[in-house]
């Protein structure tokens, strides 16, 4: 067995991605580089010459589009090599193993890949060293070495100390360790972790120390909103009484559930409104039991024309430290990350959504702040992620959004909310009892995401890119696809007792919370490589695993199922009756400590809230003074960055695998029109046309005025924009994502959050909307500046896909009215007459009168106009005074209808023209359709370009009268073998497939039968076998398919190699 290097770069003809980076490096650098080369680089060891040249070509490049070299001339030249860290995962690497031992799958053989740079020669090192800095972000990736030659991931295990002298620390010493140490914990937390093993007469090894500092994080144990609130003050405003009414209202509620002995705090705050809901009737679809990785409700689903009982869970997930410091890998795992919770519940994720925030994208990338990665960079690497792995694991994203404000600079606001869903029969849940069984199933462990759940807890500073990259995870998306298969087998899902995914802390959080209980063996957990100590076992948070609990008798058919499915299993843990967390490595005892003290969560924390005074202001309605042309004032707004076009951006993700899409992300002939909501049919094996239906609200400037009203403003907004796609807002139900600075001892940051969250309570009270799940992160500082208060709300509920409207303008004389929210004199949304607007839109759009409404809120109703007849290219012939024209209030609708509104909150606004001018008539004004289409689209078009170039009028059809039938020989296929009377479709499921459900589907529904074989490739047996399984299959069946994919798919670098 020998080493090797190979060079892989395209011919000319072919350089699509090397002049995409010159340019980029070009524009963003002010550089004048002429020519540029990029290369993967392949570092191959334990292969034959044999196996090279067999590779060459069929794996490592193609052979029409690619040079392949075992040499490549620097000599003279200015080049730049860059590889990732060790420990992260690699996955153009990882794919090319696969391929290789699909050609020799005994072979034992390592690769790690890497890019070569190479520029002009008089590129200077002034111009090298910004290429450096732009290009290499150090918290993944650093430069290579290419005079080296070695494969240095086989590190020496660290030996795991005792930390002597803990029991003996003092007062005064307790901070010092924190610091030392870089605990997340404070000197508080330290003092009872000192008491503690004081009277377990000993002193921690260091894995101990960890696992608590991980189990304490405010990431895992929401630290910050459990500290109890001596004392909570609101100073005075127009907005003191309101808010002083909802705050007695949380008490009475408080008192009225008996929990006056609960300590008071942001977490109770924030489930409050469910349980007293739950308490009044109002809640009696939730599913109630141990698991609570994701929101579940109970619903009707109808299947093949039957009602059957399924779960719906929902989950909304954050990874702003992450995506912070490295976006694509951050992007990416929050998305895994939030798959993960409802797949632990056993379901199939079918639905996403992205709500992302950001700084200023167009400043320049010398003006980024020291310590800082440049915006735009940020933004487009974390684009890059997500939807990288939710079109590698096949999972629709219909809504993507990013919001811009100076203050997500501190720190980047990254959300990603999926939903997905399950027959109840097939979901069993139990809790673990002494002589059960923890099996891992799925992805391997290394040293990534290490540290990850303190570092997301601590405040960002300079110094955290140099410091933080063992933080960091990527994301293996085939792998947990195929966790996504196993868990959609009844059978499998059946003999699971209890399930929990790996996040925030590893092996240490994900098993040691199933049950009270247990004993865990860390030399038995899966690894990339070796060298881990007990440490990094017991806390990496490497991706794609997750740990069932199932009876021990049970244990030999789930791991035929898992092996079926090509996932590794491994059985690491006993559940046990000592109640206390007990880790094993080599037989040695590295963990022993009750459940009591990991449960205590640390000291108790305390902290005085003061709510601010609200400054008076008019948010919603428009300058009486502003005396501009309708042209004027809709082009500025049409043009702004929170109301442009994201269209390029939005093209990213994969809207329409897994064949559910009822809403396409933008509508109309031109698909121009932005649809507010995301709509999927549920993933059923017959037909069904019951979708759920999300969306989001939130405004980080109304949060920067006041928090209190930006939270119930986006409850509404969410409730508005569902009751536009023709959803009912009664049966919604609400998962909230806080976003705060650090909180500190300032009275006054606490009032933050507080505000917003009584703000949120007040409207699930008012509205009968609970929320039943949430997220919070409170650590959005960096230096002097802080993000903006933030409450994002996530509502779904189910609706039947022919109730379903899109927003873009149908047909032409159709009228054009407003359905208006007036708010409060405290400007707090007026509750009533929402739910009677609400109601009175979803009975007119039940009866076919309104055909299209679009939300304002974020849009001004004049923009919300533009942008409805957008899509179909119609023109409107409106009349109507300033002040409703440009008024954006929360709530209000904007409906499009074939008949007039005979209500007293519909305001009539005008009617749909044909557009044949190309003209919007405004108050008497003309604004051309397409002049502002191009508008809105051009400041998005040099951060994310269009997949195409959008000559929007050129594609509007000038009419059918000269199109004629084309004249073609009619071909006559018949089939001549002989008479089948069901045909037999094979199709084999390879690593990275993603489209084997919509497949199967498609053969069923045209009547044929389905045979589905994973290939497995975990050993080399398993290839053999499911090579023979192949053969065997393709000579029994009529039809072979291959469904689509990302089949391991184009990686390394090309398509289809399985």
């Amino acid at each position: 067995m020998e080493n090797y290097r190979i060079f892989v770069e395209k011919y000319p003809e072919f350089y699509v991605e090397g002049d995409s980076l010159r340019n980029e490096l070009n524009e963003n650098l002010q550089l004048n580089i002429k020519s540029l080369r990029l290369l993967n680089v392949y570092d191959l060891f334990g292969f034959t010459p044999e196996l090279l040249e067999k590779s060459r070509y069929s794996v490592f490049g193609e052979i029409v589009t690619d040079r392949v070299t075992d040499t490549c001339d620097l000599e003279g030249k200015k080049y730049i090599a860059v590889e990732y860290l060790p420990g992260q995962f690699d996955q153009r690497a990882a794919s090319a193993v696969d391929c290789v031992r699909l050609i020799e799958p005994e072979a034992d053989v390592r690769i790690r890949s890497s890019r070569l740079i190479i520029l002009d020669g008089d590129t200077s090192d002034e111009d090298m060293a910004k290429i450096r800095h732009y290009y290499i972000n150090a918290v993944e990736s650093r430069e290579k070495d290419l005079s080296r030659l070695s494969d240095t991931e086989h590190a020496p295990v660290r030996p795991v100390p005792v930390l002597e002298g803990l029991r003996e620390l003092g007062e005064d010493d307790l901070a010092p360790y924190c610091r030392q140490y870089g605990l997340a914990m404070n000197a508080d937390d330290l003092r009872e972790v000192v008491k503690y093993f004081r009277n377990e007469g000993r002193d921690p090894y260091e894995t101990e120390l960890r696992i608590l500092d991980t189990y304490w994080s405010d990431h895992c144990r929401h630290t910050t909103f459990t500290t109890i609130l001596n004392d909570v003050r609101i100073e005075d405003s127009f907005i003191k009484d309101e808010i002083q009414g909802t705050y007695d209202l949380y008490l009475k509620i408080r008192k009225e559930l008996g929990r006056e002995g609960k300590p008071l705090c942001l977490m109770d705050v924030a489930t409050i409104g469910a349980r007293y809901l739950r308490s009044r009737g109002l809640l009696d679809d939730m599913e109630v039991s141990e698991e609570n990785n994701a929101c579940s409700i109970y619903v009707d689903v109808d299947v093949d024309g039957k009602d059957e009982r399924w779960l719906l869970q929902f989950k909304n997930e954050t990874h702003n430290h992450p995506t912070e410091i490295e976006p694509f890998g951050g992007a990416a795992t929050c998305l895994g990350g939030a798959i993960r919770d409802p797949l632990s519940g056993r379901s199939y994720v079918y639905q996403a959504m992205r709500l992302t925030g950001a700084g200023n994208l167009w400043r320049a990338v010398k003006d980024t702040r020291p310590g800082k990665l440049p915006q735009k960079v940020i933004s487009r690497k974390a684009a890059a992620g997500y939807s990288s792995y939710g079109n590698q694991i096949g999972l629709a994203t219909t809504n993507v959004h990013e919001m811009y404000h100076p203050g997500y600079e501190a720190k980047r606001l990254e959300i990603g909310a999926v939903v997905g869903a399950v027959k109840a029969e097939n979901v069993r849940r139990e809790s673990p009892a002494p002589g059960d069984i923890v099996l891992l199933l799925g992805g391997r462990t290394g040293r990534d995401g290490i540290g990850g759940a303190t570092g997301s807890s601590k405040e960002h500073t300079e110094a955290s890119l140099e410091t933080c990259g063992s933080e960091v995870q990527k994301g293996n998306a085939p792998e947990e696809r195929k966790l996504q298969r196993l868990f959609r087998r009844p059978e499998v899902t059946r003999l699971i007792k209890k399930s929990n995914d790996f996040g925030a802390g590893g092996v240490s959080v994900a098993i040691g919370e199933l049950t009270d209980g247990l004993d865990i063996y860390l030399d038995r957990v899966p690894v990339k490589y070796s060298g881990l100590n007990t440490t990094e076992l017991a806390i990496s948070e490497s991706q794609e695993r997750m740990a069932v609990v199932i009876e021990a008798k049970d244990r030999e058919e789930f791991e035929k199922y898992c092996l079926s499915e090509n996932v590794e299993v491994t059985y690491v843990a006993d559940v046990t009756d000592t109640r206390r967390l007990r880790m094993y490595n080599g037989g040695k005892l590295m963990v022993d400590i009750s459940r009591e003290f990991i449960d205590s969560a640390g000291a108790r924390h305390y902290a005085e809230a003061t709510i601010a005074p609200v400054r008076p202001a008019e948010p919603f309605s428009p300058d009486p003074d502003d005396r501009r042309t309708v042209k004027e004032r809709i082009e500025e707004e049409l043009s702004d960055a929170n109301h442009t076009s994201q269209k390029g951006m939005v093209e990213m993700f994969d809207s329409t695998v897994g064949r559910s899409t009822v809403l396409m992300p933008y509508g109309g002939m031109l698909q121009t029109t932005q649809a507010q909501v995301s709509v999927q049919k549920l993933p059923v094996d017959g037909y069904t046309d019951t979708a759920s239906v999300m969306a989001w609200g939130c405004d980080p400037y109304l949060g920067s005025w006041s928090p209190y009203h930006a939270a119930a403003y986006a409850v509404v907004d969410a409730c508005a924009k569902v009751v536009s796609a023709g959803g009912q807002y009664d049966r919604m139900r609400f998962s909230y994502q806080e976003y705060f600075q650090r909180m500190t001892p300032e009275r006054h940051t606490w009032g933050l959050p507080l505000s917003a969250l009584l703000g949120a309570l007040k409207m699930q009270v008012e509205l009968g909307l609970p929320s039943i799940g949430g997220k919070d992160s409170m650590s959005g500082t960096f230096e002097d500046l802080n993000v903006p208060p933030t409450l994002a709300a996530f509502g779904i509920t189910t609706v039947d896909a022919n109730d379903v409207i899109s927003p873009e303008l149908k047909s032409e004389d159709n009228l054009l009215y407003l359905v208006r929210h007036t708010p409060k004199e405290n400007l707090m949304p007026d509750t009533d007459q929402l739910k009677r607007n609400w109601s009175f839109v979803n009975d007119q759009i039940l009866d076919g009168n309104i055909v299209s409404a679009y939300a304002v809120g974020l849009d001004s109703v004049c923009a919300s106009i533009c942008k409805m007849s957008f899509g179909n290219a119609f023109g409107v012939d409106i009349k109507a005074p300033a002040d409703v024209l440009f008024d954006c209030c929360y709530g209000s609708l904007v409906v499009e209808c074939g008949e007039e509104l005979d209500y007293p909150d519909a305001v009539y606004l005008g009617k749909v023209t044909s557009g044949d001018d190309g003209m919007l008539h405004i108050n008497g004004e003309k604004l051309d359709i397409f002049g502002l289409m191009e508008l809105n689209g051009a400041m998005f078009e040099e951060i994310y370009p269009s997949v195409a170039e959008a000559r929007h009028s050129a594609l509007v059809p000038s009419g059918m009268d000269n199109v004629r039938p084309l004249k073609v020989k009619r071909q006559e296929l018949r089939y001549k073998g002989e008479p089948v009377q069901t045909p037999v479709a094979y199709l084999p499921v390879f690593p990275g497939t993603n489209c084997d459900y919509d497949t199967a589907k498609a053969f069923r529904k045209a009547g044929a039968e389905v045979r589905m074989t994973t290939f497995c490739n975990l050993r080399s047996e398993d290839i053999f076998r499911s090579i023979e399984e192949m053969k065997k299959n393709i000579s029994e069946c009529h039809i072979f398919a291959l469904c689509g994919g990302f089949s391991a798919g184009d990686e390394p670098d090309g398509s289809g190699k399985f």
